[in-house]
């Protein structure tokens, strides 16, 4: 599927027929019917959360509460 007019980047409609017909076994009806954010929305309990990234303070109090033990 080629790009949009405006240059931007076209929709991943085999991604997302994939995952609603697939994964979340939606009937193609229902399926068609859904916007975008419809979709991702019955896919945010199956998507996994970004890691937390960790600040320095974060890592100083890990090492002070679990410091490395000695290998002897």
């Amino acid at each position: 599927m080629s790009s949009p007019a405006g240059g931007g980047t076209a929709f991943p409609w085999d991604a997302a027929m994939s995952v609603g017909l697939g994964l979340l076994r939606l009937r193609p009806r229902d399926f068609w019917r859904m916007t975008p954010r419809e979709l991702a929305q019955a896919l945010a309990p199956r998507t996994p959360s970004p890691l937390a990234v960790i600040t320095r303070p974060g890592l100083a109090d890990l090492m002070r509460r679990f410091p490395d033990r000695g290998s002897g």
